[in-house]
């Protein structure tokens, strides 16, 4: 939140592909986790713009499997959550070997969701579900194409048939999403791939399976050839507030630096109103303010700065690499230590032992206190195997590396007394002089004083763990990891830098998933 009112981005940070429901006064929120284990977190919210993580929907081994070959940005894609018969459904595709389309269900949204119930039958990625009037589910997937399924068994009933997918030619028709809305079905698509192209299109039958309508003003969103601050919009799904208003959740980029500019912290969740004309949605700006809501704001509690691992599970926010197994990754084996044990050799590896949390903020630092004695390990920024900054500690010295393609380096080096030390890193803006090349921010590592300030080893371009640089479709996260031996960390702590809004999602309750899922 600003000072002045709500913010977008509602949900910042690496949270796309936005899928939401509303039951009640309560509205619940998923998106897509790619190659991060535990899977597609899970957000409530009373107002829209306050949204706190209450768990991960495939927080197990059983539900989420991801080998060491499944590539970054590969994983989990774009879910849809659906309240239907008192109970949550979610469907998702596990894009990776032996994956596929797969339903879950819970009665409470903060879990525990079931084990998985495969769609063999259902072709594709981002599936929806939607019910017709005579309790018939339509599975309708990317492409555009669809089928009716027993969402209970994964049956399937006859081959996909295909529907509307936008205009002839389009790029990428897929995240579709199929409404009931007074005298019509509507069926909302993303157009163009999810780069600067990316916009929203929907058409509208008398039946689930169509013939289908377009709208006349398709696409009714997209800034392609725009200079607003949010690039990429798309990816989005609509919801009905208590008070009959509409809105739309979507994901968007905001680019920073010179040319072509470059996005860091991934794809985030945006809000904009909505309203009906003649029939169709016209979507309001997606501003970076929102305007005044119609009911009072809700806030959720403050998110806590600090993480001493005292519990014995890991809050929902943290995420791994692929999986998170006990022996690797504890807060059990020393208490009030987070202990990883190594088992990739560095942040190079696929098998690496990383837990971390979004990156949330354009400017922000991260601490932590780190005893090295048994291993090697440190703090990281990670985009993927290819791309990620580090600062890591073992037999008296501290270094930086830097990995950018096939180029890894040791930046700078230093001695450091035995014992923990205080590891630390900074985003923020650029060092002049300020061009048309120049990067959207730069990343400093560094070693904490005993007086709190940080003795900077050196800064970094963070250009270079950007989607435009590095490709994929996620975005940064900052953590811990051990690449030798076995690690202890006593805290982590993050915070937005005194220029930055404050998050306006609260702190995430603790999650069923304790580091071994």
């Amino acid at each position: 939140m600003s000072d002045t009112g709500p913010v977008n981005p509602v949900i910042p940070g690496f949270h796309p592909d936005p899928s939401i429901c509303r039951v009640g006064d309560d509205y619940y929120l998923v998106c897509s986790s790619f190659e991060y284990f535990p899977g597609v977190p899970v957000f409530h919210s009373r107002d829209l713009v306050h949204w706190t993580q209450i768990g991960n929907a495939l927080d197990r081994p059983s539900q989420l499997r991801l080998a060491a070959d499944v590539p970054s940005s590969a994983g989990i894609y774009a879910p849809t959550l659906r309240y239907h018969d008192g109970r949550f459904w979610l469907v998702v595709t596990n894009v990776s070997k032996g994956g596929g389309n797969l339903i879950v269900t819970a009665t409470d949204p903060a879990g525990p969701w079931s084990e998985p119930v495969r769609l063999p039958g259902v072709p594709g990625i981002d599936p929806d579900l939607a019910w017709d009037e005579d309790g018939t589910c339509w599975c309708t997937v990317a492409g555009i194409a669809q089928v009716r399924i027993d969402p209970h068994t994964g049956r399937t009933y006859g081959p996909p048939q295909q529907l509307w997918s936008g205009t002839p030619g389009a790029k990428a028709p897929e995240a579709p999403h199929l409404y009931r809305i007074g005298d019509y079905w509507y069926l909302l698509i993303a157009v163009g791939g999810t780069e600067r192209g990316h916009g929203v299109a929907i058409a509208r039958g008398r039946t689930p399976s169509g013939p289908f309508e377009p709208c006349p003003a398709n696409p009714i969103l997209t800034h392609r050839s725009t200079d607003h601050p949010v690039q990429n919009t798309g990816h989005a799904d609509l919801v009905q507030a208590p008070d009959g208003s509409w809105w739309m959740v979507l994901l968007g980029v905001r680019p920073g630096g010179g040319t072509p500019g470059w996005h860091v912290l991934g794809r985030e969740t945006f809000l904009a109103p909505v309203t009906w004309v003649d029939g169709w949605p016209v979507v309001g700006e997606v501003a970076l303010d929102l305007p005044e809501l119609p009911w009072p704001l809700v806030p959720g509690p403050v998110e806590e700065q600090r993480d001493d691992f005292d519990l014995s599970e890991l809050r929902p926010l943290w995420i791994s690499v692929r999986d998170r197994p006990a022996e690797h990754c504890t807060t059990k084996e020393r208490p009030g230590w987070l202990t990883l044990r190594a088992r990739g050799g560095s942040l190079d590896e696929p098998d690496v032992v990383f837990t971390g949390r979004r990156q949330q903020h354009l400017s922000c630092r991260a601490r932590t206190l780190v005893d090295p004695s048994e291993g090697c390990g440190g703090l990281a920024l990670r985009l993927d195997e290819r791309h990620h900054y580090a600062i890591e500690v073992s037999g008296g010295e501290v270094r930086v590396v830097a990995r950018v393609g096939s180029l890894r380096t040791v930046v700078a080096a230093q001695p450091v007394p035995d014992g923990p030390v205080v590891l630390g890193l900074m985003i923020g803006d650029p060092p002049p002089p300020h061009d048309a090349r120049t990067g959207p921010d730069a990343v400093s590592f560094g070693v904490e004083q005993p007086d709190g300030t940080l003795s900077v080893l050196a800064t970094l371009d963070g250009r270079y763990l950007s989607t435009e640089v590095a490709g994929g479709f996620t975005g940064r996260v900052i953590g811990m990891y051990a690449a030798a031996g076995t690690v202890h960390f006593d805290w982590f702590d993050y915070e937005p830098s005194a220029t930055e809004p404050a998050p306006p999602n609260g702190p995430a309750r603790t999650g069923r998933a304790d580091c071994g899922g």
